[in-house]
Protein backbone atom coordinates (compact mmCIF):
# COMPACT_ATOMS: atom_id res chain seq x y z
CA UNK A 1 0.00 0.00 0.00
CA UNK A 2 1.48 3.29 -0.98
CA UNK A 3 1.98 6.17 1.09
CA UNK A 4 -1.43 8.23 2.41
CA UNK A 5 -1.52 11.78 0.71
CA UNK A 6 -1.74 14.87 2.54
CA UNK A 7 -5.44 16.38 3.62
CA UNK A 8 -5.89 18.83 1.66
CA UNK A 9 -8.53 21.63 2.75
CA UNK A 10 -11.71 21.43 0.71
CA UNK A 11 -13.04 23.90 -1.04
CA UNK A 12 -16.84 25.10 -1.48
CA UNK A 13 -16.99 24.36 -5.24
CA UNK A 14 -16.28 20.95 -6.29
CA UNK A 15 -14.63 20.04 -9.24
CA UNK A 16 -17.93 19.02 -11.61
CA UNK A 17 -19.44 22.57 -10.53
CA UNK A 18 -15.86 24.18 -12.04
CA UNK A 19 -16.41 23.67 -16.27
CA UNK A 20 -13.91 26.17 -18.33
CA UNK A 21 -15.38 26.89 -22.29
CA UNK A 22 -14.74 29.28 -25.01
CA UNK A 23 -14.48 33.30 -24.06
CA UNK A 24 -15.53 36.46 -25.22
CA UNK A 25 -11.81 36.67 -25.95
CA UNK A 26 -10.79 32.99 -26.76
CA UNK A 27 -12.55 30.35 -28.61
CA UNK A 28 -11.30 27.00 -27.51
CA UNK A 29 -12.40 23.96 -29.71
CA UNK A 30 -14.65 21.13 -28.37
CA UNK A 31 -11.45 18.86 -27.17
CA UNK A 32 -9.67 21.64 -25.38
CA UNK A 33 -12.71 22.36 -23.26
CA UNK A 34 -12.99 18.68 -22.85
CA UNK A 35 -9.49 18.26 -21.90
CA UNK A 36 -9.36 21.49 -19.46
CA UNK A 37 -12.55 20.33 -17.60
CA UNK A 38 -10.91 16.71 -17.47
CA UNK A 39 -7.85 17.89 -15.70
CA UNK A 40 -9.59 20.16 -13.17
CA UNK A 41 -12.11 17.08 -12.01
CA UNK A 42 -9.00 14.93 -11.98
CA UNK A 43 -7.10 17.27 -10.08
CA UNK A 44 -4.28 16.55 -12.11
CA UNK A 45 -1.59 18.95 -14.04
CA UNK A 46 -3.28 19.54 -17.28
CA UNK A 47 -0.18 19.36 -19.84
CA UNK A 48 -0.22 21.26 -23.16
CA UNK A 49 1.80 20.82 -26.03
CA UNK A 50 1.58 22.62 -28.97
CA UNK A 51 3.30 24.56 -32.04
CA UNK A 52 4.94 28.18 -30.62
CA UNK A 53 2.06 30.71 -31.22
CA UNK A 54 -0.80 28.48 -30.69
CA UNK A 55 -2.52 29.94 -27.59
CA UNK A 56 -1.07 27.90 -24.90
CA UNK A 57 -0.16 30.45 -22.57
CA UNK A 58 -3.04 32.18 -23.02
CA UNK A 59 -5.09 29.74 -22.41
CA UNK A 60 -4.05 29.06 -18.70
CA UNK A 61 -5.03 32.91 -18.35
CA UNK A 62 -8.58 32.45 -19.69
CA UNK A 63 -9.17 29.26 -17.50
CA UNK A 64 -8.47 31.18 -14.84
CA UNK A 65 -10.72 34.32 -15.96
CA UNK A 66 -13.31 31.59 -16.77
CA UNK A 67 -13.36 29.99 -13.15
CA UNK A 68 -12.80 33.13 -11.44
CA UNK A 69 -9.47 32.44 -9.65
CA UNK A 70 -6.31 34.04 -9.91
CA UNK A 71 -3.60 33.20 -11.84
CA UNK A 72 -0.07 32.41 -10.95
CA UNK A 73 2.62 32.73 -13.64
CA UNK A 74 5.97 30.83 -13.26
CA UNK A 75 7.98 31.03 -16.90
CA UNK A 76 10.57 28.73 -16.85
CA UNK A 77 13.90 29.58 -19.02
CA UNK A 78 16.56 27.52 -19.94
CA UNK A 79 18.61 28.62 -16.45
CA UNK A 80 15.37 28.03 -13.99
CA UNK A 81 15.85 24.91 -11.26
CA UNK A 82 12.79 23.12 -10.32
CA UNK A 83 14.18 24.61 -6.14
CA UNK A 84 13.20 28.33 -7.42
CA UNK A 85 9.53 27.14 -7.97
CA UNK A 86 9.77 26.07 -4.20
CA UNK A 87 11.59 28.82 -1.97
CA UNK A 88 15.16 29.87 -2.73
CA UNK A 89 17.55 30.73 0.59
CA UNK A 90 19.83 33.69 0.30
CA UNK A 91 22.75 32.71 2.14
CA UNK A 92 25.20 35.50 0.94
CA UNK A 93 22.83 38.49 2.02
CA UNK A 94 22.21 36.14 5.29
CA UNK A 95 26.60 36.07 5.64
CA UNK A 96 26.76 40.01 4.90
CA UNK A 97 24.66 41.09 7.24
CA UNK A 98 25.74 39.18 10.42
CA UNK A 99 28.96 40.43 9.59
CA UNK A 100 27.45 44.05 9.92
CA UNK A 101 25.50 43.13 12.85
CA UNK A 102 22.09 42.94 11.42
CA UNK A 103 19.68 42.04 13.89
CA UNK A 104 17.49 40.61 10.90
CA UNK A 105 20.01 37.69 10.69
CA UNK A 106 18.46 36.13 13.76
CA UNK A 107 15.15 35.36 12.07
CA UNK A 108 16.05 32.99 8.80
CA UNK A 109 12.79 33.34 7.25
CA UNK A 110 14.24 36.86 6.32
CA UNK A 111 16.21 35.54 3.63
CA UNK A 112 13.86 32.94 2.14
CA UNK A 113 12.04 34.19 -0.57
CA UNK A 114 8.87 32.03 -1.47
CA UNK A 115 8.70 30.82 -4.91
CA UNK A 116 5.52 29.83 -7.39
CA UNK A 117 4.72 26.90 -5.97
CA UNK A 118 4.48 28.55 -2.57
CA UNK A 119 2.31 31.61 -3.61
CA UNK A 120 -0.17 28.79 -5.02
CA UNK A 121 0.30 26.35 -1.97
CA UNK A 122 -0.56 28.90 0.51
CA UNK A 123 -3.25 31.20 -1.21
CA UNK A 124 -6.57 32.26 0.83
CA UNK A 125 -8.74 30.79 -2.43
CA UNK A 126 -8.09 28.10 -5.31
CA UNK A 127 -5.57 29.37 -7.88
CA UNK A 128 -4.58 28.40 -11.47
CA UNK A 129 -0.69 27.97 -11.27
CA UNK A 130 0.46 28.37 -15.15
CA UNK A 131 4.17 26.56 -15.45
CA UNK A 132 4.97 28.20 -18.56
CA UNK A 133 6.83 25.84 -21.62
CA UNK A 134 8.45 23.40 -19.22
CA UNK A 135 10.54 22.00 -21.54
CA UNK A 136 13.33 24.90 -21.63
CA UNK A 137 14.62 24.05 -18.55
CA UNK A 138 17.18 21.05 -17.81
CA UNK A 139 15.84 17.39 -18.27
CA UNK A 140 15.67 16.77 -15.11
CA UNK A 141 13.57 19.86 -14.45
CA UNK A 142 10.01 18.06 -13.84
CA UNK A 143 11.52 15.07 -12.44
CA UNK A 144 12.28 17.00 -9.64
CA UNK A 145 9.00 18.59 -9.30
CA UNK A 146 6.99 15.07 -9.40
CA UNK A 147 6.65 14.66 -5.32
CA UNK A 148 5.72 18.39 -5.04
CA UNK A 149 2.86 18.19 -7.36
CA UNK A 150 1.30 14.53 -6.69
CA UNK A 151 1.50 15.14 -2.87
CA UNK A 152 1.14 19.28 -3.05
CA UNK A 153 3.54 19.64 0.10
CA UNK A 154 7.25 20.13 0.48
CA UNK A 155 9.57 20.76 3.04
CA UNK A 156 11.22 23.84 4.12
CA UNK A 157 15.13 22.87 5.00
CA UNK A 158 16.21 26.05 6.80
CA UNK A 159 12.87 26.25 8.71
CA UNK A 160 11.86 22.92 9.70
CA UNK A 161 8.35 23.55 8.18
CA UNK A 162 6.06 21.92 5.76
CA UNK A 163 4.44 23.83 3.49
CA UNK A 164 1.20 22.22 2.57
CA UNK A 165 -1.50 22.95 0.04
CA UNK A 166 -4.46 24.76 1.76
CA UNK A 167 -6.24 24.30 -1.53
CA UNK A 168 -4.93 22.31 -4.74
CA UNK A 169 -4.48 24.55 -7.43
CA UNK A 170 -5.74 23.95 -10.99
CA UNK A 171 -1.90 23.13 -12.29
CA UNK A 172 -1.64 23.79 -16.35
CA UNK A 173 2.08 23.57 -17.90
CA UNK A 174 3.02 24.19 -21.49
CA UNK A 175 5.59 22.91 -23.57
CA UNK A 176 6.45 23.43 -27.42
CA UNK A 177 7.58 20.25 -27.42
CA UNK A 178 11.30 20.80 -27.84
CA UNK A 179 12.33 17.81 -25.79
CA UNK A 180 10.97 14.63 -24.77
CA UNK A 181 9.74 15.24 -20.66
CA UNK A 182 10.12 12.21 -18.98
CA UNK A 183 7.99 9.36 -18.56
CA UNK A 184 7.32 9.48 -14.68
CA UNK A 185 6.43 13.23 -15.11
CA UNK A 186 3.82 11.98 -18.02
CA UNK A 187 1.95 9.88 -15.84
CA UNK A 188 0.78 12.35 -13.42
CA UNK A 189 -0.50 14.82 -15.91
CA UNK A 190 -3.82 14.91 -17.89
CA UNK A 191 -2.19 15.38 -21.91
CA UNK A 192 -3.34 17.71 -24.62
CA UNK A 193 -2.04 18.42 -28.32
CA UNK A 194 -3.24 22.07 -29.43
CA UNK A 195 -3.22 21.43 -32.99
CA UNK A 196 -3.00 24.30 -35.88
CA UNK A 197 -6.68 25.66 -36.12
CA UNK A 198 -8.12 24.82 -39.45
CA UNK A 199 -9.12 27.49 -41.84
CA UNK A 200 -12.95 27.87 -40.00
CA UNK A 201 -11.60 27.86 -36.70
CA UNK A 202 -9.16 30.62 -37.69
CA UNK A 203 -11.95 32.75 -38.99
CA UNK A 204 -13.57 32.55 -35.49
CA UNK A 205 -10.25 33.36 -33.62
CA UNK A 206 -9.68 36.87 -35.96
CA UNK A 207 -13.57 37.72 -35.35
CA UNK A 208 -12.90 37.71 -31.57
CA UNK A 209 -9.72 39.91 -31.87
CA UNK A 210 -11.40 42.22 -35.14
CA UNK A 211 -15.12 41.89 -35.21
CA UNK A 212 -16.49 43.15 -38.39
CA UNK A 213 -13.34 42.78 -40.06
CA UNK A 214 -14.64 42.21 -44.13
CA UNK A 215 -14.66 38.81 -44.86
CA UNK A 216 -13.35 39.73 -48.76
CA UNK A 217 -9.76 40.61 -46.99
CA UNK A 218 -10.48 37.72 -44.16
CA UNK A 219 -10.69 34.64 -46.74
CA UNK A 220 -8.26 36.64 -49.36
CA UNK A 221 -5.66 37.10 -46.57
CA UNK A 222 -6.01 33.67 -44.54
CA UNK A 223 -5.36 31.94 -48.18
CA UNK A 224 -2.20 33.54 -48.33
CA UNK A 225 -1.40 32.86 -44.86
CA UNK A 226 -2.20 28.88 -45.53
CA UNK A 227 -0.10 28.92 -48.15
CA UNK A 228 2.39 30.38 -46.75
CA UNK A 229 2.45 27.19 -44.13
CA UNK A 230 1.93 24.65 -46.44
CA UNK A 231 5.04 25.39 -47.92
CA UNK A 232 7.65 22.37 -48.21
CA UNK A 233 10.54 23.08 -46.17
CA UNK A 234 9.96 26.15 -44.28
CA UNK A 235 11.45 25.24 -40.89
CA UNK A 236 9.55 28.17 -38.56
CA UNK A 237 6.39 27.98 -40.11
CA UNK A 238 3.74 31.43 -39.10
CA UNK A 239 1.74 31.07 -36.07
CA UNK A 240 -1.69 32.00 -34.99
CA UNK A 241 -0.24 35.25 -33.05
CA UNK A 242 2.11 36.18 -36.13
CA UNK A 243 -1.30 36.11 -38.74
CA UNK A 244 -3.13 38.35 -36.27
CA UNK A 245 0.06 40.56 -35.68
CA UNK A 246 -0.53 40.47 -39.84
CA UNK A 247 -3.85 41.16 -39.71
CA UNK A 248 -3.57 44.09 -37.66
CA UNK A 249 -1.48 45.90 -40.20
CA UNK A 250 -3.37 45.28 -42.81
CA UNK A 251 -6.13 46.95 -40.75
CA UNK A 252 -3.68 49.79 -39.59
CA UNK A 253 -3.01 50.15 -43.20
CA UNK A 254 -6.71 50.36 -44.91
CA UNK A 255 -5.37 47.77 -47.26
CA UNK A 256 -8.54 45.53 -49.15
CA UNK A 257 -8.60 42.25 -50.57
CA UNK A 258 -7.44 43.45 -53.85
CA UNK A 259 -4.02 44.81 -52.40
CA UNK A 260 -2.97 41.50 -51.04
CA UNK A 261 -2.35 40.37 -54.91
CA UNK A 262 0.73 39.65 -55.19
CA UNK A 263 3.91 41.81 -56.97
CA UNK A 264 4.86 39.37 -59.91
CA UNK A 265 8.15 41.12 -59.13
CA UNK A 266 8.61 39.92 -54.92
CA UNK A 267 5.35 37.42 -54.90
CA UNK A 268 5.49 38.32 -51.14
CA UNK A 269 2.33 38.84 -49.87
CA UNK A 270 2.34 42.60 -48.11
CA UNK A 271 3.82 43.18 -44.91
CA UNK A 272 5.06 39.87 -44.91
CA UNK A 273 7.46 40.47 -42.41
CA UNK A 274 4.71 39.64 -39.95
CA UNK A 275 4.91 36.39 -41.48
CA UNK A 276 8.00 35.35 -42.24
CA UNK A 277 11.04 36.31 -39.89
CA UNK A 278 13.67 35.53 -41.73
CA UNK A 279 15.32 36.18 -45.32
CA UNK A 280 16.20 32.31 -46.38
CA UNK A 281 12.30 32.06 -45.24
CA UNK A 282 11.33 35.00 -47.71
CA UNK A 283 13.70 33.36 -50.34
CA UNK A 284 11.99 29.79 -50.00
CA UNK A 285 8.51 30.87 -50.63
CA UNK A 286 9.70 33.49 -53.64
CA UNK A 287 11.06 30.43 -55.52
CA UNK A 288 8.16 28.36 -54.39
CA UNK A 289 5.40 31.10 -55.62
CA UNK A 290 7.99 31.60 -59.13
CA UNK A 291 7.88 27.77 -60.13
CA UNK A 292 3.94 27.17 -59.14
CA UNK A 293 3.03 30.24 -61.65
CA UNK A 294 4.96 29.30 -64.27
CA UNK A 295 3.42 26.08 -63.93
CA UNK A 296 0.09 27.15 -63.63
CA UNK A 297 0.95 29.78 -66.74
CA UNK A 298 1.36 27.03 -68.94
CA UNK A 299 -1.29 24.71 -67.67
CA UNK A 300 -3.95 27.35 -67.93
CA UNK A 301 -2.83 28.32 -71.42
CA UNK A 302 -3.54 24.68 -72.62
CA UNK A 303 -6.37 24.37 -70.90
CA UNK A 304 -7.73 27.53 -72.65
CA UNK A 305 -6.97 26.30 -76.13
CA UNK A 306 -8.30 23.13 -75.28
CA UNK A 307 -11.89 24.98 -74.09
CA UNK A 308 -11.08 27.23 -77.27
CA UNK A 309 -11.45 23.74 -79.55
CA UNK A 310 -15.15 22.71 -78.05
CA UNK A 311 -16.92 24.90 -80.17
CA UNK A 312 -19.54 22.40 -81.01
CA UNK A 313 -20.99 23.20 -76.91
CA UNK A 314 -20.13 26.64 -75.71
CA UNK A 315 -22.05 26.13 -72.49
CA UNK A 316 -19.81 23.41 -71.50
CA UNK A 317 -17.01 25.02 -72.63
CA UNK A 318 -17.64 28.11 -70.63
CA UNK A 319 -18.58 25.91 -67.64
CA UNK A 320 -14.95 24.70 -67.39
CA UNK A 321 -13.34 27.81 -68.45
CA UNK A 322 -15.25 29.50 -65.03
CA UNK A 323 -14.26 26.26 -62.88
CA UNK A 324 -10.58 26.71 -63.72
CA UNK A 325 -10.93 30.34 -63.15
CA UNK A 326 -12.29 29.52 -59.73
CA UNK A 327 -9.52 26.76 -59.25
CA UNK A 328 -6.63 27.62 -56.27
CA UNK A 329 -4.24 25.94 -58.77
CA UNK A 330 -4.85 27.87 -61.99
CA UNK A 331 -6.16 31.58 -60.26
CA UNK A 332 -2.17 32.88 -60.47
CA UNK A 333 -2.80 33.63 -64.13
CA UNK A 334 -6.21 34.48 -66.17
CA UNK A 335 -7.40 31.71 -68.41
CA UNK A 336 -8.44 33.05 -71.72
CA UNK A 337 -12.47 33.59 -72.61
CA UNK A 338 -14.28 30.83 -74.68
CA UNK A 339 -14.49 31.70 -78.11
CA UNK A 340 -16.55 29.48 -80.79
CA UNK A 341 -14.96 27.88 -83.66
CA UNK A 342 -16.93 30.36 -85.90
CA UNK A 343 -15.48 33.14 -84.39
CA UNK A 344 -12.06 31.71 -84.69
Amino acid sequence: MGPSLPRIKSHKESPRDMRFSSTDSYVATDDLTIAVNAAVTLERPLLVKGEPGTGKTELARQVAASLGMELIEWHVKSTTRAQQGLYEYDAVSRLRDSQLGDERVHDVKNYIKKGKLWQAFEADRRVVLLIDEVDKADIEFPNDLLQELDRMEFHVYETGETIRATNRPVVIITSNNEKELPDAFLRRCFFHYIRFPDIEVMKQIVEVHYPGIKDALLTTALTQFYEIREQAGLKKKPSTSEVLDWLKLLLAEDLDAEDLRRDAGSALPKLHGALLKNAPAAAAYRSHFRSFASIAAILSSTFGWLINQAGTDPGRAEVMRSSLVKSDFCGAVPIPAFTSSAEA
